[in-house]
């Protein structure tokens, strides 16, 4: 049941990770348009900053679960990493109910309370030039906080296996860092020499 658990939250986790990731794309053409605009039509637009501070919120936002799920978040780990992986496993079980789980279900449950509040007087950008209606990003604050507390039980049922069997259970990979695909290469190409 854990292990069913664990590869759902996961999924999921991945799969708005990778649907908000275009976020980026669509961040990345509002600048390119309003460079464009401002530089060689001398006509800046007044939406584009609005614009792009909705695409990265939207990003950071949504971005939080997909970054627990596949071990993105910086860690401090300079001697957790020390330790047999049991103990790891509890430090992780007692500091998630401790420190994890007390702000995202505060994220949830307050950032339902934000976002429903705003929709009901449909608030817009107070600094912002062209009035743009920001309700609708911060519905965004407790689905991010819901998805953090699936992926965040998740975690938990891990570090349980983890206390169990002595061994983390694999996660998915979605993306591998660059230096461990160098790495494994060069390893592959030494070994094809001594052979």
């Amino acid at each position: 049941m854990m292990r069913n658990f664990i590869k759902f939250a996961d999924s999921l986790s991945t799969s708005v990770g990778k649907a908000f990731s275009w976020c980026i794309v669509m961040l990345m053409g509002g600048t390119v348009y309003e460079v464009v605009m401002a530089y060689v039509f001398n006509a800046p637009t007044l939406w584009n900053f609005d614009y792009s501070l909705q695409m990265y919120g939207a990003i950071i936002m949504m971005s939080g679960a997909y970054c627990l799920a596949t071990e993105s978040h910086v860690r401090g780990d300079v001697l957790y990493r020390l330790f047999k992986p049991r103990t790891q496993g509890w430090i992780d079980f007692i500091l998630y109910f401790i420190f994890f789980f007390p702000g995202v279900i505060a994220l949830a449950f307050y950032g339902y309370e934000y976002a429903l509040f705003s929709w009901k007087v449909k608030e817009s950008g107070w600094s912002s030039p062209a009035q743009i209606q920001i309700y609708m990003l911060k519905s965004l604050i407790p689905v991010a906080g819901i998805l953090l507390t699936i992926q965040g039980v998740a975690e938990v049922f891990r570090s349980i296996i983890c206390i169990k069997t002595g061994h983390w259970p694999a996660r998915m990979v979605v993306a591998e860092e660059t230096e461990k695909i160098l790495m494994r290469t060069s390893q592959d190409e030494e070994q094809k020499d001594v052979i």
